[in-house]
């Protein structure tokens, strides 16, 4: 099936309240490793911020939230504005049909959360590749393979642990470093970096 505009496949988002519902936001990033250490990040299609404004908070340099919505950049926008963060930018972009607009070698970590579905997760493993510094990291989280979780694509189109790390290898990613992380109830995490 093929997604509107470049739209990850079965991307509907449900309203907010749901959508931050599904997640514990703070020891997701955690278990993440999205911390001080951190300069700069982007996250790649970043929805309504759940967890591009906790980063901004967490990391030293400027939080990249990129996304093909609009209404979502809008969205983060305010809340970082609310929030009187000044380290968040946002870029309209469709990253499986476009680049990021960001240089390469410039940020430490992207952050892939709940995007793997797409039609060619390699797109987006390529271009966070591509934007990351030596030794930078991509986190990639996603939804369980678990017909009881409350949301997430159908089972079918959700990749495991082992799919992820494959098409990270593929990416050019150093396999070896992989480090995967148990989000349960409704996620798993991988942290692998260039």
């Amino acid at each position: 099936m093929k997604s509107p505009r470049g739209k990850v496949r079965e991307s509907g988002m449900p309203d907010e309240e749901l959508w931050s519902s599904f997640f514990d936001v703070e020891r997701i990033l955690d278990g993440m490793r999205v911390n001080s250490e951190i300069v700069d990040a982007a996250d790649f299609g970043c929805g309504y911020g759940t967890f591009t404004i906790p980063a901004a908070q967490r990391i030293r340099g400027i939080l990249y939230a990129i996304d093909i919505e609009p209404e979502m950049l809008r969205t983060v926008d305010l809340k970082a504005r609310n929030k009187e963060l000044t380290n968040v930018r946002t870029t309209l972009s469709d990253l499986l049909h476009e680049d990021s607009s960001l240089r390469n070698d410039s940020v430490d970590y992207v952050m892939l959360f709940n995007l793997l579905h797409s039609e060619d997760p390699l797109i987006l493993l390529r271009e966070a590749f591509r934007v990351l510094r030596v030794e930078g990291r991509v986190g990639i989280i996603h939804w369980i393979r678990d017909a009881s979780t409350p949301r997430g694509p159908p089972l079918e189109m959700r990749p495991n642990v082992k799919q992820c790390e494959e098409w990270c290898r593929q990416a050019g990613f150093h396999a070896s470093s992989a480090l995967s992380i148990d989000l349960k109830p409704y996620h798993f995490g991988l942290i692998i970096s260039k």
